[in-house]
């Protein structure tokens, strides 16, 4: 059954801090992850979400699909110009001052350094709670897949703490495979 147009906003709104923090997740960058959070929430005001489908599921999917997309284009407008010397994610000053708390920023870096892969999986199921079958129907990915990436993410991040990775429990030759 179709839920009326004010529910469907008022789901819309409890969901958006949660896609908030996935899109900074996925982009890396503040300001372009409020262009995510809003190209999301314009398509699915202007596309609506199908009768069956979970509110929060639903825009999560729709924001990854935006970012792919917003990769893909990217790659596209790279590929086309002469000068390598573009840089996409250049983060303004005043967010490194905002991080503030060293320890904070020091997962933030981590997490930055892991494939794209392991660091969406990770964000869906430690950061915003998803179960492994609820992140592998958003990505659209088998469920083992999402418990091996995310088994990779915590490898990866253990080794990048660890002072020195020899004697880690994690460390394998393989730390940064997708």
């Amino acid at each position: 059954m179709k839920m009326d147009q004010n529910q469907e906003r008022k789901e819309m709104l409890e969901v958006l801090p949660h896609i908030q923090r996935f899109a900074v997740s996925l982009t890396r960058n503040r300001a372009d992850a409020d262009d995510l959070l809003q190209n999301t929430v314009e398509r699915i005001l202007k596309k609506g979400i199908p009768d069956d489908a979970d509110m929060k599921r639903w825009m999560f999917r729709v924001c990854k699909n935006i970012w792919i997309d917003e990769i893909r284009a990217r790659r596209v407008r790279n590929n086309a110009t002469d000068s390598g010397n573009i840089t996409l994610h250049d983060r303004p000053e005043w967010e490194r001052e905002v991080m503030g708390r060293m320890k904070l920023k020091q997962v933030k870096d981590a997490m930055e350094n892991l494939p794209d892969e392991q660091r969406i999986v990770l964000s869906l199921i430690t950061i915003e709670g998803f179960s492994y079958k609820e992140a592998a129907e958003i990505l659209e990915t088998p469920i083992g897949t999402i418990m091996s990436r995310l088994a990779r993410a915590r490898r990866n991040l253990a080794n990048m703490f660890t002072p020195d990775p020899s004697t880690s429990p994690y460390s394998t030759n393989d730390a940064f495979r997708a």
